[in-house]
């Protein structure tokens, strides 16, 4: 049988996953009448809450007795790592856009990848059925962005069709009949080329995605670049250097059949397969025959641009809400998603029981923070902070930068240019985008990007759109503001009351509710003033015989700011964590005691002058 593979890239939200869903069901890969649920491939519990892929996702379908392979890939820029790996499994792709919005970051940073392997991707402009939409517009924003990534005439040549992922249908023209994706199909047929590789050599794939399973273990998923695999044959494992890993059997050998993977006796070059039977390998070594002399060449993957501290949980209620508390546990934890995920740096802390772990952005490590919580995990975060390096010819210290696209409202342009012009962003370019917004494009450090999210959708009242792209290391920027407003910190530990957070709340926004359990140290709330303040959460009302009808009954509470696990960590400062347990999300000082407090501020005080 005949086999294509390419893989679904696009900025996030532009309807890979949706489409996916629409290619299965027309290809016959569902029986009829089979329940299946909205964004087949999105299985995992985080992907289906927020709406997004994390993880890259291998299928299969066959058309007109072809076998094609389809990959769907995430969309943010954060798990960029996946995409990149995900290349080399395939020989050709779908670029997807938004009739809206257009080619936004993400698509410019997987096309990039693309265009240098020498892929010729096909354009599918999505959701052309929006009221919004303006396809023609886009497919010019498309070639001029493939022009700019210096994209050569056949790739330039690329072509197009329009569709809607929803409503399943895809037409070389706007006014097709708009029927099905019969024609996508045939492009996938006619353009990709098919998969030429030696089958004769000696059995070679690269592993590309690790994932683990109940009952199999460690599962491998690559594309076999070369020769026959069997199962039960004996494999042996090599590094990008050409060390030998480990020797074992294929224990498993299965294939993607819909959204299923099936148990197959035999593969060959070509196929798209999972294995498993192997204790060591990962991603990116190669899995060969024992004759295989030295290992396939896997794409370099871009380093780590922002690090957090995860630490044990030494606060007063560590260990009495999760199951997962010591330092040994974290660490077999970090270490299993070092293995799996690439674009994950894990190292030793120079604090005890402390790791560093080094991603590409807040929302890839607070993925996997969320994960590990949810697996009964009790930890604190550190401040994240860019990972700068040095220059070897100038010697100057460089700091990531990025480009940063976003769509807002008109009448909100000038304090998101102020905001962002304050923290070391400079503007590129301004243009209107039609419906009353304005699309504004600035370079600025990664820095200035942390924990301001949240104050970029208050500034816009929820309306703006934000994205970014890693660009690359440039000299450091120089000094940043950080947050305004000081905290208000528990000097006392019990249960926050009522009558004292009635009191405290004249003084800023309060984090907590009445009956929260609070300690000394813990962060109760924003302080409206720029310095900390010490409160007391748990003071009572002193009790008298004069009794005054109503008095209590007024003390009304204003509802608390409840922060997302993503909001807490990019709110926190240097001297701040975020508590993490399975059933909370607080905030605390690093050092809990007031006196511990006042000699790290004047130790940290004498550093800095």
């Amino acid at each position: 049988m005949d086999i294509r593979n390419i893989a679904i890239i696009a900025h996030v939200d532009h309807g890979k996953t949706t489409l996916v869903d629409q290619l299965l069901k027309q290809s016959g890969a569902f029986r009829e009448h089979q329940q299946v649920a909205e964004r087949a491939l999105d299985k995992n519990d985080l992907e289906r809450e927020r709406g997004i892929t994390i993880l890259a996702k291998c299928t299969s379908v066959v058309w007109k007795d072809t076998r094609i392979n389809i990959v769907d890939t995430p969309g943010h820029a954060d798990f960029g790592g996946e995409v990149e790996r995900i290349l080399n499994m395939v020989d050709g792709v779908l670029v997807l856009v938004d009739a809206a919005e257009g080619a936004l970051p993400q698509t410019k940073f997987v096309v990039t990848k693309a265009l240098a392997r020498g892929i010729k991707p096909i354009v599918v402009i999505n959701k052309v059925d929006r009221g919004d939409a303006r396809p023609d517009e886009v497919h010019n924003e498309v070639f001029d962005l493939f022009a700019a990534l210096g994209a050569n005439d056949e790739q330039l040549d690329f072509p197009m069709l329009y569709a809607s992922g929803r409503q399943g249908w895809a037409d070389p023209v706007m006014d097709g009949p708009r029927k099905d994706l019969a024609p996508l199909f045939d492009l996938v047929m006619s353009h990709v080329p098919p998969t030429v590789l030696d089958k004769e050599a000696p059995f070679a794939m690269v592993a590309s995605i690790l994932d683990y399973d109940n009952f199999l273990g460690r599962v491998l998923t690559g594309r076999v670049e070369q020769g026959r695999a069997r199962l039960n044959m004996p494999v042996k494992v090599l590094r990008g250097d050409g060390t030998a890993v480990e020797s074992g059997r294929l224990t498993k050998l299965m294939g993607y059949r819909g959204l299923d993977r099936v148990p197959v006796e035999e593969c060959e070059a070509g196929d798209i397969v999972a294995v498993a039977g192997l204790e060591d390998a990962t991603v990116p070594d190669t899995i060969g025959a024992p004759e295989l002399g030295h290992p396939l060449p896997a794409i370099p993957v871009d380093p780590p641009t922002l690090a957090m501290t995860f630490r044990v949980n030494d606060g007063p209620l560590g260990g009495r809400e999760g199951k997962k508390v010591t330092s040994r546990q974290i660490r077999d934890r970090l270490l299993r998603e070092g293995e799996g995920n690439v674009a994950i740096k894990i190292t030793e802390s120079n604090e005890t029981d402390a790791f560093e772990v080094a991603g590409r952005g807040e929302l890839q490590l607070g993925v996997l923070i969320e994960q590990m919580r949810r697996e009964g995990f009790e930890l604190t975060i550190g401040r994240p902070r860019v990972l700068t390096q040095k220059n070897e010819e100038t010697g100057e210290r460089e700091e990531p930068f990025e480009d940063v696209l976003v769509d807002v409202d008109e009448p909100f342009s000038g304090v998101v240019v102020e905001k962002v012009s304050r923290r070391k962003g400079m503007l590129q370019d301004m243009r209107p985008s039609g419906g009353g917004k304005v699309r504004l494009t600035f370079h600025m450090p990664s820095r200035g990007l942390i924990g301001y999210h949240g104050e970029f959708l208050t500034d816009t009242r929820g309306t703006g759109i934000m994205n970014r792209i890693f660009t690359g290391y440039e000299p450091w920027a120089g000094p940043m503001e950080g947050r305004r407003n000081g905290s208000l910190i528990s000097s006392e530990g019990g249960e926050a009351i009522h009558y004292a957070l009635f009191y405290l709340q004249e003084r800023g926004t309060l984090f907590v509710d009445p009956g929260d359990k609070v300690y000394v140290g813990l962060i109760l709330g924003e302080n409206s003033r720029g310095a900390d303040l010490d409160v007391n959460p748990i003071k009572e009302k002193k009790l008298t015989n004069v009794r005054a009808a109503g008095k209590d009954d007024a003390m009304l509470l204003i509802p608390p700011r409840r922060m997302s696990l993503e909001q807490a960590i990019a709110y926190i400062e240097d001297d701040e964590l975020v508590e993490v347990t399975p059933s909370a999300v607080r905030l605390r000082k690093r050092h809990l005691d007031p006196h511990e407090r006042k000699r790290a501020e004047r130790k940290a005080d004498s550093e800095a002058a």
